[in-house]
């Protein structure tokens, strides 16, 4: 920590200045940076896999996956559908095998309520002889089982009145008091973007078709080129800087100052000569992926600590 000025060490004042300039040395506070082209995937990769597309298609909101990739992503989305759907079936049967049962057994206390309140309270009596030796066998119970009845009755244990049998082992899952209180509710079967979170359906998936740069002289391969593709319009070189679109025919990928220009004027394809609609014209996304987004916002912030005087 540095001192509080020059000429005067023993102040017991921390200024602000000071603690400015201590925390931007020590490095605590918010520390805000702008990512740069090395952190934003480019816009011929997939937002799967983060890698050039050797097979590119394209959802309707304009997000470029490669077909292998998110082919892959839907199959597993539909076996976990199908693993989710297995279990609830089998919660459900659960539920109403444990619901008919609980209603067998109230209709078995009826039945046990209505054959005993049809008896004698003190039974078919026939002689006074009869009634004075049953008297006497009452006499001869000891006090000490009735106390013992009377306490068992009253206990307070989890594993007294038969509940051993029921409890054996009281920190299983199943045995917890709010054991079956959350409510069943069936797995969505919708899949839905990695991106964008919006339904996805592969029969809405668009081939996409990038125009590679014709370049002899360099020999190098696709991936180690920095300018891969280019418009098959105007024959501008594409990449992150450069706004796309999608020209769903055909699935060529031209750039947006192409279509503003050229396209929306007649609403021509320029390459087939075969009209268009603006539900053909797709803007395609660039830099996000499925694990985060950056064309609204590039700035990323880290926390650490604050300095505490």
């Amino acid at each position: 920590m540095t001192r509080h000025a020059r000429n005067c060490t023993a102040g017991a004042v921390y200024t602000y200045n000071e603690k400015r300039r201590d925390a931007a040395e020590s490095g605590y506070g918010t520390k805000a940076q702008r990512l740069g082209k090395d952190s934003v995937k480019s816009f011929d990769c997939c937002s799967l896999t983060l890698q050039p597309c050797r097979n590119p298609v394209v959802t309707k909101d304009g997000y470029l996956f490669d077909k292998e990739a998110i082919l892959k992503y839907v199959i597993t989305k539909k076996n976990e559908y199908s693993r989710k759907l297995k279990e609830y079936e089998r919660l459900r049967r659960a539920e109403e095998n444990e619901s008919l049962q609980e209603l067998n057994a109230k209709q078995q206390k009826c039945i046990e309520k209505f054959v005993n309140a049809g008896k004698p309270v003190n039974g078919d009596i026939a002689s006074g002889s009869t009634s004075s030796a049953a008297a006497g066998i009452i006499a001869v119970i000891p006090s000490t089982s009735v106390a013992a009845s009377t306490s068992t009755a009253g206990s307070i244990s989890n594993m007294s009145n038969g509940n051993e049998k029921k409890l054996p082992s009281f920190w299983v899952p199943s045995a917890c008091p709010n054991a079956g209180v959350a409510k069943l509710e069936k797995p969505d079967s919708t899949i839905y973007c990695p991106v964008s979170g919006k339904p996805l359906k592969i029969k809405d998936l668009i081939n996409v078709k990038f125009t590679l740069l014709k370049d002899d002289a360099d020999k190098r391969s696709l991936i180690a080129k920095d300018a891969r593709y280019i418009c098959p319009v105007t024959h501008d070189i594409l990449s992150n800087a450069v706004p796309c679109a999608v020209l769903k025919p055909t699935g060529d990928v031209v750039t947006m100052e192409c279509v503003e220009k050229l396209i929306k004027k007649d609403m021509i394809h320029p390459l087939t000569n075969q009209k268009l609609s603006e539900k053909d014209i797709i803007p395609l996304q660039r830099g996000g992926t499925g694990y985060a987004t950056t064309n609204s916002n590039l700035d990323a912030k880290e926390k650490r600590p604050m300095l505490q005087v």
